[in-house]
Formats: structure tokens, C-alpha cells, sequence
């Protein structure tokens, strides 16, 4: 994987159409050259986000009263809440090199950020007629703990990845999640007790801004983002 240092940028609780503001003027600065390649990481309200392919039928009952906000990345239904690290992902991409295989190199960094937290984790292909396996499992459980959607425009990625912390996992069962109606969603305060002692003791019981605040770390070193 080729070297690739990002500038930080670091916020809390961010209202998605707000952040979805910001992060296309962070496009169109890098896309002028005006800022470097960026990481940014954050957290939003409760949100649904739908993708160009979603169908209707994957949709939440509007009963539970969360938002559902079509968005142009691709991929289809996820979840957003409290709990989640939301990274987006403003990155120029190289000459030859395409959305695809940034997206391969953006799962295998995940996929090293889970392994220090202590959570053994991987990317999968997709086999030919499936439904896209893009995103990160867990290696021992096989459960989905990252997704990934991404595009790009004249060069530049955006959007990024949803990894879950320690949130309330129930909202993910009221849609279909990523296309895949059998899906069991994840997160590393679920994984941490399989994962061993130091990592349980890390997660159980801890303040949630302390587990959201070493995910972030390891997020942030994988990506070498500083």
C-alpha cells in the first residue's frame, strides 16, 4: 500500500446535510489544489442515508421517526448515529488509479485500524452476481462492523466510510443494511470481549467518549492522518 499522509480534521456530533455542506466545499478546495488530501473525522444524529440503488423496499417504517436522506455516494441504505465514527474522505486520486481501488486501500487501512484496537478483521471480493461486499467484517464472527460508500469527481473522492463504536446497534434491523437483507451488523464494543482481555477491558464499562476516542486514534494512524 502506497504512502499516503492526510490532514486531520476532527468534530463531534455534526448534522448530516450540514456535513455534507462542508465536506463538498473540501472537494472543490481540493480539486482547486487549495487543500491537502483530508480525513475527516465525526459523528452524526440519527440519519438513514440511500444510496442511487437502494429500493423502496429497503426503507425504514417511517414509524421510528428517523430521517431519510438520499445522498450521491454509492452503495445503498446505512445508518448513522451516536456511537459511529464517521470518516470522510477527500483524497486525490493518483494517475490510473480509479474509485475502486481506493476503496480496496480504505478497507485494508479499517481492517489494520480494527486489528491494534484488537478486533481481527478483513475485506472480502464479491462473488460474480452478488451483492457488493465492499466494507470491513469481522474475521472470527463474520458480522459487517464498517461501511464503506464512496464516488468521485474530476478526480477527488468523497464521502468515506461508517465504522461502529459502541451505538445502539437496533436501528440497523429496521431497513435492509447495505443491500443484504440477512446482514448482522456489528460494532467494537460487541466484538471486544471475543476479542480478548485487554481489549474487553478497554470497552466494558468505559465512558463512551473513551472508546470513541481510541477508535479515533487508530482510525487516525491507519490512514496516517495527522
Amino acid at each position: 500500500m502506497r504512502r499516503r499522509p492526510l490532514s486531520l480534521v476532527q468534530d463531534d456530533l455534526v448534522d448530516y446535510e450540514k456535513a455534507m455542506e462542508r465536506m463538498t466545499d473540501m472537494v472543490g478546495q481540493r480539486q482547486r489544489d487549495e487543500r491537502s488530501d483530508t480525513l475527516w473525522l465525526l459523528s452524526h444524529p440519527q440519519v438513514y442515508t440511500v444510496g442511487r440503488r437502494t429500493p423502496e423496499q429497503h426503507l425504514p417504517d417511517p414509524a421510528h421517526g428517523i430521517p431519510v436522506v438520499s445522498t450521491g455516494r454509492g452503495g445503498q441504505l446505512t445508518y448513522h448515529g451516536p456511537g459511529q465514527l464517521v470518516g470522510y474522505l477527500i483524497v486525490k486520486l493518483g494517475e490510473g488509479e480509479g474509485i475502486v481501488d481506493y476503496v480496496r486501500e480504505v478497507e485494508l487501512r479499517l481492517v489494520g485500524a480494527l486489528g491494534a484496537l484488537g478486533v481481527p478483521a478483513e475485506r472480502r471480493d464479491t462473488p460474480p452476481g452478488s451483492e457488493l461486499l465492499t466494507g470491513v467484517w469481522t474475521a472470527e464472527t463474520g458480522r459487517k462492523i464498517v461501511s464503506i460508500g464512496m464516488r468521485q469527481s474530476r478526480g477527488v473522492t468523497s464521502h468515506g466510510f461508517a465504522l461502529n463504536v459502541d451505538g445502539d446497534l437496533t436501528p440497523w434491523n429496521w431497513a435492509v443494511a447495505c443491500g443484504m437483507p440477512d446482514v448482522d451488523m456489528t460494532s467494537v464494543g460487541r466484538e471486544a470481549p471475543a476479542a480478548g482481555g485487554t481489549t474487553f477491558t478497554m470497552f466494558s464499562g468505559a465512558p463512551a467518549a473513551t472508546a470513541m476516542d481510541r477508535v479515533r486514534a487508530a482510525v487516525a494512524e491507519a490512514f496516517e492522518a495527522s
